[in-house]
């Protein structure tokens, strides 16, 4: 499916709000003037809501990516990919990402 390529600077957030980032970007490739992620990134998160903190969300790992986009020969994550957060097993939800590079 086509999507919106997923930047450094897209707020995403766990199920229970916690604030997630990837821990590593594709520097070379731009959208908007914002390196991409590609699929192998795994996103670090903070201030997950839920009760005790080792049941909290703490990373999350993306599950699909583009087909046919690729960035330094690995799949850039798009607007519509799938993550699950470790070890709730909730996914991930895109807030704001750029609007205008797509990918398939």
């Amino acid at each position: 499916m086509p999507g919106f390529l997923l930047t450094v600077g897209a707020v995403t957030q766990c199920a229970h709000g916690g604030v997630a980032q990837p821990l590593g970007v594709i520097p070379r490739v731009k959208a908007l003037g914002q390196p991409v992620v590609a699929q192998p990134t795994v996103y670090s998160i903070a201030g997950c809501s839920v009760k005790p903190p080792p049941a909290a969300c703490a990373t999350a790992q993306w599950l699909t990516a583009g087909t046919r986009v690729k960035a330094m020969g690995l799949p850039v994550l798009l607007q519509d990919s799938q993550s699950t957060c470790t070890p709730t097993g909730t996914p991930l939800t895109i807030i704001v990402n750029q609007s205008r590079v797509r990918g398939i």
